[in-house]
């Protein structure tokens, strides 16, 4: 496997906390097993990410992350904020009322953000206007405070505005603030949808194939970017990329999923060596090692996107 050299500094806590604390997670949908007892630790101020073929199940973690899904199985407890404890998130009354979106929202309300494979823009607003959506959910202000007027209504609008302007400025958008969103190009949309989400001040964000259309440039703009994120912000990202150079440029640690089960855990370095990692990748089994290791051509791991998939997971 070519070896991709990580250039991603290491947190510097010693003993650093826990953001997201994953134990024996299963999610099904009828007969199909999409997560298979995954556990996982995120811990404050890194860089994770999640890789694998496609179908490994990487969009129904973060979906059950984020309250999308409920697995059947498992606990997943939650301390986005520094400063928070961990809350149990999964099948808590709290977060999981009688609408599914309850779940989501209250999940986003105590410091989890999230982008999605697919760019979820309103592309008839302006690049300013999304991001005040994202700014506006952290403000107390209603409808009918915005109808009459109100003194402190107006001072949050201003505010809203003010930040909606230094995300922009954040991710390299400002002469774009008032272009409708529509109308930019896709790698400036992924940036635009990315400080949308930094507006309801999250302690952590999770970033769906953020890389996925864009051309090398726009690579090179969004690793730096996710690096700002994590070190100028404090804020922590897990991320799902099938760019394995992007990947291995910026992670502190991978998680590797397989089938909806996790195979492996580590260092990128690690990682790139481990076996069942690169017999995932290449679709070859454990039973016939020398002949994978003959019959198989070495990996590019600049675009590790090939692997075998499963049913119930679009990644």
């Amino acid at each position: 496997m070519t070896a991709v050299t990580s250039t991603a500094p290491e947190p510097t806590a010693t003993n650093p906390e826990v953001v997201y604390d994953v134990k024996d997670v299963t999610l099904r949908f009828g007969g199909v097993t999409s997560l298979n007892k995954v556990s996982l630790q995120m811990h404050r101020g890194e860089i994770l990410a999640v890789i694998g073929p496609n179908g490994a199940g990487k969009t129904s973690l973060f979906n059950s992350l984020t309250g999308v899904y409920t697995p059947q199985e498992g606990s997943i407890m939650l301390a986005a904020r520094k400063g928070d404890e961990l809350t149990s998130i999964l099948h808590d009354p709290r977060f999981y009322g009688a609408r599914k979106s309850t779940a989501t929202h209250l999940i986003n309300r105590h410091g989890v953000a999230r982008t999605f494979q697919n760019i979820r823009l309103f592309p008839a607003l302006t690049a300013l206007e999304n991001i005040k959506v994202g700014v506006e959910t952290r403000q107390k202000s209603g409808p009918v405070s915005a109808m009459l007027g109100m003194p402190w209504q107006r001072r949050e609008e201003r505010e809203s505005t003010e930040r909606a302007y230094e995300l922009l400025r954040f991710v390299g958008l400002t002469a774009r603030a008032n272009d409708l969103a529509g109308a930019l190009a896709y790698g400036e949309q992924r940036r635009l949808e990315i400080a949308r989400a930094l507006g309801t001040e999250p302690g952590v964000i999770l970033l769906d194939e953020p890389a996925a259309g864009t051309n090398p440039a726009e690579k090179r703009e969004l690793a730096e970017l996710i690096r700002r994120i994590n070190v100028e912000d404090n804020v922590s990202v897990l991320l799902i990329e099938h760019d394995m150079k992007l990947v291995m440029s910026i992670a502190h640690r991978l998680v590797v999923l397989n089938f909806g089960e996790k195979i492996a855990e580590g260092k990128p370095a690690d990682i790139q060596r481990n076996p069942a990692v690169i017999a995932a990748y290449l679709g070859t089994t454990n039973d016939e090692p020398e002949a994978a290791t003959t019959a198989q051509p070495e990996p590019n791991t600049t675009d590790l996107d090939s692997g075998p998939a499963a049913e119930g997971d679009e990644s």
